[in-house]
């Protein structure tokens, strides 16, 4: 058969799809790149806040508007997971939802797909296994999960219900997996969980993920390591020093944040406390004065005063992030914080949104202008459309963070790692040109 993936959400996401693609690979399937031309469309769905289920919601209605006498339609991923019955009643255009565990039996469910079954397992594995993944042609940055599910039960999250309880993958299959990424050709590994910082505490009682750094730096072929998703409560002083010290860790930590109000980060269930956040990131800046820290921040969560929006304001402009993102909470059922009845309304949370971003493109423009005349390390992710180059720095992760979009004398490749003079900035971006190595 062949296969068309329609991938939304988050990269835990994409790891899957390309997982899963891999895997249909080796049963004889083919991946097409074409809806059109495909025997089954698999839409993998997110469904962490309102506005990433909306979305997933109208691609399904729209892929199924599409679809052609023969094609089957498959839904997958965390929404499937969350509401598979109610959705199989509203769309019957569905031919079978499955879970975020399914995706190993999907061979075996492609055959048999009598329309409107639901296949959703709650029924976790140990650990996670190493997977192989479809790749693409030319793979230089790719993901590697090192954990799944989470134990942290936040007040507004809906992830434990979805993806279970945290899991480590094993150190052996971290590094086997490193390694075949690295033979791939990939040079920049991006560690993703829901909780990176948890890695190791179920199976060796301790958290390991510096030791598990100390490892990955001696894998061939890897030239930057990024680390995604941790816990300010969780970053010790050991992964501090396994940072600052060991060169091909970038200088770089994503760490929701959330809030910095005490109350609102109690109500959150969260561990942290504004005390110590300032106290985790004075460390982290003090061990690597260059680092960028990415954190993202929820208003409008219910019972969020003034005062405690003020809080935020003020800590914001305090702690001038290199990169942040906002969310407007969103009320999930099932959720503590969801079925409270003092939510926060509509417009107000816009409101807040808006005042937190204005505030936070001065100050991006602040630290933009502080690289103009520094020649920065750049990997190269493809030519821009005038014959320029498109790239990042290692304090940027793909996607999501600031591009570099710079010229060369020499024919460039994705991949490559060149030397860029920064000559001008804005709001989200840099200009400038490749020197002599």
């Amino acid at each position: 058969m062949k296969i068309y993936f329609d991938t939304l959400g988050c990269p835990k996401n994409f790891y899957d799809s390309d997982a899963a693609k891999y895997l249909l690979r080796e049963t004889g399937h083919v991946i097409t790149d074409s809806p059109d031309d495909a025997d089954v469309i698999i839409v993998n769905t997110c469904g962490f806040i309102d506005d990433a289920k909306r979305e997933s919601i109208d691609r399904i209605l729209e892929l199924a508007e599409t679809k052609e006498d023969g094609q089957k339609l498959v839904v997958s991923g965390c929404l499937s997971t969350r509401f598979a019955e109610e959705l199989r009643e509203e769309m019957p255009e569905v031919d079978l939802f499955i879970g975020v565990n399914e995706y190993g039996h999907l061979p075996e469910l492609l055959e048999n797909m009598p329309a409107g079954r639901v296949e959703v397992s709650h029924k976790y594995d140990s650990f996670l296994p190493f997977l192989k993944r479809d790749l693409g042609e030319h793979p230089y940055s790719a993901t590697l999960k090192i954990a799944e599910g989470c134990d942290n039960r936040c007040a507004y999250c809906a992830i434990p219900d979805i993806r279970g309880g945290f899991r480590s993958k094993k150190k052996e299959d971290v590094l086997e997996e490193a390694r075949y990424l690295a033979d791939a050709g990939v040079k920049e590994l991006i560690l993703i969980a829901e909780d990176l910082t948890n890695y190791g505490t179920d199976l060796y009682r301790d958290y390991r993920l510096a030791d598990l750094l100390r490892q990955l730096v001696k894998v061939d072929g890897i030239e930057w390591i990024r680390l995604m998703y941790c816990y300010e409560d969780r970053i010790t002083d050991d992964l501090i020093n396994v940072m600052a010290t060991e060169p091909k860790i970038c200088h770089y930590i994503d760490v929701p944040i959330q809030h910095s109000s005490d109350k609102v980060l109690k109500e959150m269930r969260r561990r942290s406390t504004g005390k110590s956040i300032r106290t985790t990131l004075k460390k982290l800046r003090e061990a690597m004065p260059d680092i960028s820290i990415r954190t993202t921040l929820i208003v409008g969560f219910p019972g969020e005063t003034q005062k405690d929006f003020d809080d935020l304001m003020e800590f914001v402009r305090e702690q001038k992030f290199q990169r942040l993102g906002v969310f407007s909470y969103s009320q999930e059922e099932g959720t503590p914080a969801g079925d409270r009845e003092d939510q926060i309304p509509e417009d107000v949370k816009q409101e807040r949104l808006d005042l937190i971003m204005m505030a936070q493109m001065e100050i991006s423009n602040e630290h933009n202008a502080e690289m103009t005349g520094r020649t920065l390390r750049v990997i190269v992710d493809g030519p821009d459309e005038d014959g320029s180059y498109v790239g990042r720095t290692m304090y940027d992760a793909p996607e999501i963070d600031d591009s570099v979009i710079f010229t060369s004398r020499r024919e460039l490749r994705p991949g490559d790692i060149v030397s860029v003079m920064i000559e001008d900035a804005f709001d989200y971006d840099l200009t400038g040109f490749e020197t002599e190595e």
